[in-house]
């Protein structure tokens, strides 16, 4: 499998280098590599400068969520417990950690870090090494693997790690940002396929593959969609090749599966199989709007957000939009670089994936089409079901990035090819010419820096250590309302509690019911916890019933719940009121919150 071209080198060549490219580690990929990681600390500065109450605003509960999930995962690792599996939330039930986005592959050899300056820390870490190591991952790629030109890669490069869905889901999903081990997964295959020591790559390929499994499986479904298309759309008119292919790639991926499962299958197992796990988690009909690729994130510099909020399901799942002027400039280069067969592999590649993001049936600026998408067949296939199908846009990315990164490569060779001026003027400047045009197609989509907010402080219950007074062995704290996917201050308040205690739903995935497999975001809320929500939205205190009475002793005693906490809210009156009607008991004022302490209900 020899992907040639005549201008441009072969993307994994039998030989370690495409000709005249880089060989070694240079001066001018350590600049462009720490160019990528200022650029991402800039974007993070907000955080980076307040790693005490710093918040990514548009990122909703989603960071202490993640905090939770990180702090959980240390303090297994401290104990010597496994960290696929808690009772803290969704007590007594718990959740499967395997099941979430719990990052074991950073957030287990970061529990150091975790543990000793807190979750924010690690976060903040995680998130830049998310974007600049993916930039950098693809640079290197690029530069040793597709073209023999440092300015080309780091366009491509940088386009990988910014692109405006990396930056979007930079806000809340770092599963989604931390991608740096797929373009050499990519790399591994491809010279497996060339026959290049298929047992040795096959090895690092498992290795590969077994940590992004435990970095995030659904970038890696993904990724897979697109690297398949791809070579599909490569071999077709090299179908000679394939039989050569065949023995190498069944040796090499073999061997990598064996290895791959022999880390990651544990955790895989647990995931399908332990307490808590599910089969399919369903979002509905979620796929992208046509005007969501032609239009401007919310954190760029052309960004509207109301245009983007339009075609979006939220701030976080802006995952196609790359803008009008870069889909003008991939339709021009896809004319330009047809006839090299990289290039229109991956042209065929970006159309194909854009396609399958617009989900089961077609929409165009809100109109339905009634025609149905390629994902409406695919997108019933097991696993493929519990994919968020405009997420699948994000397979768009690095082949839009190789893109850039030939199409400069050609724009450099033609102009050293210009001949000289016979009357001494300046060579035309081609080249200058080349990178006004990118700079004025990419700097509309260029991130801005990310909205970080002060979080409040945890109340001195929680942060003081006041709650051990009132939690007994086996017991529960209940917040009011209790946590939810849009109500996630109370693992905040947990995480600086020091984990001590558990309390019940809560911010996670987890099945539906132990008859109904089928993935939920949160626990199925009992009886009471639907009053408190209520009562949280529309701020009046509940007209309380005795059958009320009756219905909230028994959920907590499902709880074993031992104090019940009203935090600072602005509908705290109104949910401390409720409570005092259910229990038929005046709260009590303690370091900061006010609570009701129902050990002697719930014994």
């Amino acid at each position: 499998m020899s992907l040639k071209s005549e201008a441009v080198p072969e993307l994994v060549p039998p030989a370690a280098e495409p000709p005249e490219g880089p060989k070694r580690w240079a001066w001018q990929d350590s600049a462009i590599t720490g160019g990528f990681l200022l650029f991402t600390i800039l974007l993070y500065n907000g955080l980076w400068f307040d790693l005490k109450r710093g918040y990514l605003w548009n990122g909703a509960a989603d960071q202490s969520q993640w905090e939770w999930y990180s702090t959980v995962v240390a303090k297994a690792v401290l104990h010597f417990q496994n960290p696929f599996t808690t009772d803290l939330q969704n007590y007594p039930l718990g959740v499967n950690m395997a099941a979430n986005a719990a990052m074991f592959g950073l957030n287990i050899p970061l529990a150091p870090i975790t543990l000793t300056f807190g979750a924010t820390l690690t976060w903040a870490i995680v998130l830049t090494a998310g974007l600049a190591g993916t930039a950098t991952g693809w640079y290197w790629v690029f530069s040793r693997h597709l073209v023999p030109n440092r300015t080309a890669a780091a366009i491509g490069g940088a386009f990988c790690g910014f692109a405006p869905p990396m930056i979007s889901h930079g806000n809340a999903h770092p599963n989604f940002v931390v991608l740096f081990v797929l373009p050499f997964i990519a790399l591994k295959t491809i010279q497996i396929a060339h026959g290049e020591r298929p047992v040795r790559n096959g090895i690092v390929l498992g290795l590969l593959v077994a940590w992004q499994i435990l970095l995030g499986e659904e970038p890696l479904m993904i990724f897979a969609i697109t690297f398949v298309v791809f070579a599909i759309a490569y071999l077709i008119p090299h179908r000679a090749e394939i039989r050569g292919m065949l023995a190498p790639l069944g040796k090499g991926i073999g061997v990598g599966a064996v290895v791959a499962l022999l880390i990651a299958g544990f955790p895989l197992y647990w995931q399908f199989f332990g307490p808590q796990s599910f089969h399919s988690l369903l979002h509905g009909s979620a796929g992208n709007d046509t005007a969501a690729f032609t239009r401007f994130a919310t954190q760029s510099i052309a960004g509207a957000p109301e245009a983007a909020a339009d075609v979006s399901m939220n701030r976080t799942e802006e995952n196609a939009f790359f803008g009008w002027p870069l889909i003008v400039l991939m339709v021009v280069l896809t004319i330009w670089l047809w006839r090299d067969v990289v290039s229109r592999a991956l042209a065929i590649t970006m159309y194909v994936m854009a396609l399958l993001s617009l989900g089961v049936e077609i929409t165009v600026a809100h109109d339905d089409t009634g025609i149905a998408g390629p994902w409406k067949w695919l997108g019933q296939l097991p696993l493929l079901d519990s994919l968020l199908e405009s997420r699948l846009a994000m397979g768009c990315i690095p082949v839009v990035g190789g893109l850039l990164a030939i199409a400069t490569h050609r724009v450099w060779a033609a102009a050293a090819e210009l001949p000289e001026p016979l009357d001494g003027k300046p060579r035309f400047p081609l080249r200058m010419i080349w990178i006004g045009a990118v700079v004025a197609v990419l700097l509309p989509i260029a991130p801005t820096e990310l909205v970080t907010h002060q979080r409040p402080l945890s109340p001195p219950f929680f942060a003081d250590g006041i709650w051990r007074q009132y939690i007994a062995p086996g017991g529960s704290l209940v917040p009011v309302p209790l946590p939810s996917t849009g109500e996630a201050e109370p693992l905040h308040w947990q995480v600086d509690a020091g984990l001590g205690y558990p309390m019940p739903e809560g911010y996670f995935v987890g099945p539906t019911s132990p008859d109904d497999r089928r993935g939920r975001y949160g626990a199925v809320p009992l009886p009471t916890s639907d009053l408190f929500a209520e009562v949280e939205k529309t701020g009046q205190a509940a007209d309380v019933t005795e059958a009320d009475r009756t219905q909230a002793l028994a959920d907590l005693r499902a709880w074993n719940a031992d104090v019940l906490v009203v935090g600072p809210r602005q509908n705290q009156e109104a949910l401390k009121s409720t409570v005092e009607l259910l229990l038929r008991k005046p709260a009590e004022f303690v370091g900061g919150v006010w609570i009701w302490d129902v050990r002697a209900l719930t014994p």
